[in-house]
C-alpha cells in the first residue's frame, strides 16, 4: 500500500466530525473502502467486523492533528498571540478563521507545511504500530 492511499483515506475520516464518515484498509491487499454516514454512501465488505484483516483508518482528532497540533504550532511560531488562537477555536467556523489569522501573520504557508510533515509523521508511526508495510 502507499502512504498516499492512507493520506487519502485518512482526508475522508477527517473530513467531517468523529463517525461521520469512515475509511478501512485491507491490511494484506491495502485495498481501502469508503462508508459515509451523511451521504447513505458504504462501500464496506459485508465481512468488515468479523475479518481482522481490516484495520479502520483514524480520524485527526485520533492522532492529535486537530487543535493540539494548532496550539503546538502557536507556541513556536507566535506565542504571543496564544489567547487569541484560543479565543477563535472557541466557536463554529475556527479552522477558516484560524486560516485568516495566519495569513494575516504571513504564516500560512509555515502551517501548511507544519501539519503536513505532522500528518506524515502520524500516520507513518499508526501504520507502523498496525503492522503496515508503507511504500513511498
Amino acid at each position: 500500500m502507499t502512504y498516499d492511499d492512507i493520506e487519502d483515506a485518512f482526508f475522508f475520516v477527517s473530513s467531517g466530525v468523529p463517525y461521520d464518515h469512515y475509511a478501512i484498509i485491507h491490511r494484506v491487499t491495502g485495498e481501502t473502502f469508503y462508508s459515509s454516514e451523511l451521504s447513505d454512501y458504504d462501500d464496506l465488505p459485508e465481512d468488515v467486523d468479523e475479518n481482522d484483516d481490516y484495520l479502520a483508518i483514524p480520524h485527526k482528532n485520533d492522532l492529535g492533528l486537530g487543535k493540539p497540533l494548532v496550539i503546538s504550532f502557536a507556541r513556536q511560531q507566535c506565542p504571543e498571540d496564544i489567547d487569541r488562537i484560543l479565543a477563535i477555536f472557541s466557536g463554529q467556523g475556527a479552522y477558516s478563521r484560524y486560516k485568516d489569522f495566519l495569513e494575516e501573520k504571513d504564516l500560512l504557508d509555515a502551517w501548511y507545511a507544519y501539519e503536513s510533515n505532522a500528518t506524515r509523521e502520524a500516520l507513518m508511526k499508526w501504520a507502523s504500530e498496525n503492522g503496515l508495510v508503507v511504500n513511498g
